[in-house]
């Protein structure tokens, strides 16, 4: 068994190697940026990646998620610090909550994931493209104020992305943009279909392309034309080490005398359900975008995020959870298995250790670049023509799922896109559950499902419809289960109907649930 499973692994080490390497050098920059809008030492955003790279990847029932910091998360981490008074405090909560959602998983609550509606979902992917986009275009320009550009807001700067966007175009660097937008055309060039058939460079991903001409360019432009290149702000920034040992010196452990303060335990408990619905939700949208349709096991997720977060905690890390950006990264680099995440771990552990120097390198208009491209798969017009095309009752939970989330924030959003979803499908299933079928002075009512107390109100109002005199046949043969109510509802029906001379036959009525039976009234399936 051990054997197949390295078989299976080494056949697709020729796609998740560089789809690896490409996860790994989106991740860089945001985990470094999320830790820094955190209000946590920069080095805890590495250990959250190592522990989803090494550990998480493992762990999980899912081939192409990615796990690391999200910066859905980097509110209540900030407030926590705040709250608790030391960032050993939080690593604590961060522990605690590990264990909530390892709780989680054996209790089965991954199934809640399965309850959001595939135009809710996309809608966040779509939305979650647009934000990128919005959040890159200043470190695509060179207007860099901001570190972070992952793939959500935080409360605070929803408003001042906006911002950033409208002075990024006034506060233009002329290398910034000349690497970015040439990473770009690469990138564009490298998805043509033409490009895809030359057998020299098709091994090579697009964003390593864009990434080696970024670092080419500005080596060069700083040595012949400095008014063209990119200053040290704009460069990738990593902790160096002066020696492989100095690594095991950031580290930092919890704070475990914190647990006699009531608030670690309220802190843990919203890290554990924040992180637990945003990994169930990325869990989702990557199964969407899996080429392969594969379906992975939401409670064992649970489970492997649990560990992650336990490990990070007492490692010094930022919670964690599965995050979608990083996963469509590594869906759109061509990785096949968990492998790849594996191997972005690794590029994590081993350039920070040792090559850290030189990563500094990397302009981050290059990233943004790579990050620019991601948005526009998500959020391409063609998906928002598919969704016009599918009527209103898809495309309004789509449209109002991006809209919240662009306005508010990826949770607050994704409730409010729920909220609309579960409106429409509880409509969709309204209307469908029961019809009623004129031809001349007969009914024909149908119930096409299961029918509870939501659809009353409409089996009323067919009734009412039913003219005095004429013939009815009830028809409950596709119904699974009748709710109380609308036997109810039947059997007040069936004792007022002699009044207006209508006769009722009923068709596999019964054995659904017992009614009072009406001999005298009722044809029960052709027979009195």
């Amino acid at each position: 068994m051990i054997h197949k499973h390295a078989q299976y692994y080494f056949r697709h080490l020729k796609d998740d190697f560089p789809a690896g390497i490409v996860v790994f050098l989106v991740a860089l920059p945001l985990c470094l940026g999320i830790a820094l809008a955190s209000g946590a030492p920069l080095f805890s955003g590495l250990i959250a990646g190592l522990v989803g790279g090494l550990i998480v990847s493992w762990l999980s029932g899912s081939q192409l998620s990615v796990s690391g910091p999200a910066a859905g998360l980097t509110v209540i981490v900030f407030n926590a610090i705040e709250t608790l008074g030391s960032f050993q405090g939080l690593l604590v909560a961060c522990v605690l909550a590990g264990i909530m959602q390892l709780a989680l998983g054996y209790l089965r609550a991954g199934i809640i994931g399965a309850f959001f509606p595939s135009a809710v979902i996309k809608g966040m992917l779509a939305a979650i493209g647009l934000i990128l986009i919005i959040k890159q275009i200043p470190h695509a320009t060179g207007y860099d104020t901001s570190y972070e550009g992952d793939e959500s807001y935080m409360r605070e700067t929803a408003e001042s992305s906006f911002v950033e966007l409208f002075y990024a175009f006034s506060g233009i660097t002329p290398g910034a943009v000349m690497i970015s937008a040439v990473a770009l055309l690469l990138l564009i060039i490298w998805e043509m279909p033409w490009f895809k058939k030359q057998a020299l460079l098709k091994p090579i991903p697009g964003p390593l392309a864009a990434v080696a001409w970024g670092i080419s360019y500005n080596l060069l432009a700083t040595q012949f034309a400095p008014a063209w290149a990119v200053g040290e702000k704009h460069l990738v920034k990593l902790p160096v080490s002066e020696q492989a040992a100095d690594f095991f010196k950031n580290f930092m452990f919890p704070d475990f005398s914190c647990l006699a303060n009531p608030q670690v335990y309220m802190i843990a408990v919203t890290l554990a359900l924040i992180a637990s619905l945003e990994t169930l939700l990325s869990l989702e949208a990557t199964d969407k975008l899996d080429p392969l349709k594969r379906l992975a096991p939401t409670n064992r997720e649970l489970k492997a995020q649990g560990v992650g977060n336990i490990v990070s905690g007492l490692l010094g890390g930022l919670p964690i959870t599965a995050v979608i950006v990083r996963s469509s990264a590594n869906i759109n680099a061509g990785g096949q298995t968990s492998l790849s995440c594996f191997i972005h771990g690794w590029c994590l552990l081993l350039s920070v250790m040792f090559f850290a120097h030189y990563l500094n390198y990397i302009p981050l208009a290059c990233l943004s670049a790579i990050l620019l491209h991601t948005g526009y798969k998500l959020a391409k017009p063609a998906l928002f023509i598919e969704f016009y095309r599918k009527g209103m009752n898809q495309l309004l939970p789509f449209v109002i799922t991006v809209l919240a989330i662009l306005l508010t924030d990826l949770l607050k959003g994704m409730a409010i896109g729920l909220g609309f979803g579960l409106f429409f499908v509880i409509k969709a299933n309204y209307s469908a559950a029961i019809t009623l079928i004129q031809d001349g002075t007969h009914y024909v009512l149908s119930f096409n499902k299961g029918v509870s107390f939501l659809n009353k109100a409409l089996l009323r109002k067919f009734i009412l419809r039913i003219q005095a005199g004429s013939s009815v046949t009830i028809d409950a043969k596709k119904a699974g289960f009748i709710d109380h109510d609308i036997l109810e509802t039947v059997e007040d029906f069936l004792a007022a109907a002699p009044d207006d001379n209508i006769t009722v036959e009923v068709i596999d009525l019964y054995g659904k649930e017992k009614i009072k039976k009406h001999e005298s009234l009722v044809v029960l399936n052709g027979r009195t």
